[in-house]
C-alpha cells in the first residue's frame, strides 16, 4: 500500500492507552491477567463438555464452539498489545495489520452467528420440546456451525479486500490498541466511499439480522414460558435461558456502548477503553456467567476436577 507520494507504508502506529512510562507495567499485569482468564476459563468449558457424555447435546456442542472462537477473538489483539509493550513500541506491520483485522472481523462474526444459533436452539427446545433431538440432530448441529464459519470468513474476506483497495498518506496513527477497521478506513487519503457503503450495508445485514433472529426467538420463547402453568415449570424453562440471555445483553450492549461513544467523543483513551468492554472483557466474562448460572457446567467441572485430582494421585503413586 502505497501514501500520496507513492512512498510504500510498512507499518501503522497504535497508540492505545496512556503512554506515560509508569502506567505501562500495570496495563501490562491487567491485560495479562484478563488474557490468561479468558484462555483458562473458556478452554475449562470446552474440557468440561467434551469430558462429560451428559454434556453431548446441541446446546453445549454449540457453546464450546463459542468458548472456542473467544479464545481466537482475544488472542488476535492483546498478545500483540503485550509485545508492543514489552518491546516499547507501538508499531505494526501493514501486512499484520491488515491481518489482524481480517481475524477480528471473522470471529467477532462467528460470535454473534454463534449467539443466533444457540438462541435458536433454545427457542427449539421450549417451544418445541417433543421434537427436539430429531430437529436439532447432529447433521443440523454441524451444518449450523459450517454456515457460520462460511459466512464470518467471506464477510471478512470481502472487508480486508476493500480496505486493500484503499491508499494511505503520511498519517498512519491509530487511536485503538488493535487495528479497528472503521479507524485504519479513516486514514485512508484515497475515495473510502465504497469501502464505507460495504462496511455500513454489512453491518447492517449480519449484525442486525442475528439480533433480529435473538429478538424473535425470545419473543416465541417468553410466549411459551408465560403458557406454562406451573411457576416451578417456568422457572426451569427460564433457567435454561439465563445464560445465554446474559451473555447475548453483554455483548451487544458493550458492541453498543462502544460506536456510541466513538461517535460521541474524539477522544482515543476513550474510544480505546470502551473497545476493551466487547474485545477482552465480554470472552472473559463468558465462562464465568456458564459456569456460575449453570447446574450442569458445574457438576461437569466438579467431575473434571475430580478426573484429574485422581489422575494426579495415580502419577504420583
Amino acid at each position: 500500500m502505497r501514501q500520496g507520494n507513492d512512498t510504500p507504508i510498512s507499518e501503522f502506529l497504535l497508540l492505545g492507552f496512556s503512554e506515560e512510562p509508569a502506567l505501562q507495567p500495570l496495563i501490562f499485569g491487567l491485560f495479562l491477567s484478563m488474557y490468561l482468564i479468558t484462555v483458562l476459563g473458556n478452554l475449562l468449558i470446552i474440557l468440561a463438555v467434551s469430558s462429560d457424555s451428559h454434556l453431548h447435546t446441541p446446546m453445549y456442542f454449540f457453546l464450546s464452539n463459542l468458548s472456542l472462537v473467544d479464545i481466537c477473538f482475544t488472542s488476535t489483539t492483546v498478545p500483540k498489545m503485550l509485545v508492543n509493550i514489552l518491546t516499547q513500541s507501538k508499531a505494526i506491520t501493514y501486512e499484520g495489520c491488515i491481518t489482524q483485522m481480517y481475524f477480528f472481523i471473522l470471529f467477532a462474526m462467528l460470535d454473534n452467528i454463534l449467539l443466533t444459533v444457540m438462541a435458536y436452539d433454545r427457542f427449539v427446545a421450549i417451544c418445541h420440546p417433543l421434537h427436539y433431538m430429531v430437529i436439532m440432530n447432529p447433521r443440523l448441529c454441524g451444518l449450523l456451525l459450517l454456515v457460520s464459519w462460511i459466512i464470518s470468513g467471506l464477510n471478512s474476506l470481502l472487508q480486508s479486500v476493500m480496505v486493500l483497495q484503499l491508499s494511505f498518506c503520511t498519517d498512519i496513527k491509530i487511536t485503538q490498541f488493535f487495528c479497528e477497521m472503521k479507524q485504519v478506513v479513516q486514514l485512508a487519503c484515497s475515495n473510502t466511499f465504497v469501502s464505507d457503503m460495504v462496511m455500513y450495508f454489512v453491518t447492517a445485514l449480519l449484525g442486525g439480522g442475528p439480533l433480529a433472529g435473538i429478538l424473535y426467538s425470545y419473543s416465541k420463547i417468553v410466549s411459551s414460558i408465560r403458557a406454562i402453568p406451573s411457576a416451578q415449570g417456568k422457572y426451569k424453562a427460564f433457567s435454561t435461558c439465563a445464560s445465554h440471555l446474559s451473555v447475548v445483553s453483554l455483548f451487544y450492549g458493550t458492541s453498543l456502548g462502544v460506536y456510541l461513544s466513538s461517535a460521541a467523543t474524539q477522544s482515543s483513551h476513550s474510544s480505546a477503553a470502551a473497545s476493551v468492554m466487547y474485545a477482552v472483557v465480554t470472552p472473559m466474562l463468558n465462562p464465568f456467567i456458564y459456569s456460575l448460572r449453570n447446574k450442569d457446567i458445574k457438576r461437569a467441572l466438579r467431575r473434571f476436577y475430580g478426573m484429574a485430582g485422581t489422575e494426579g494421585t495415580i502419577i504420583l503413586r
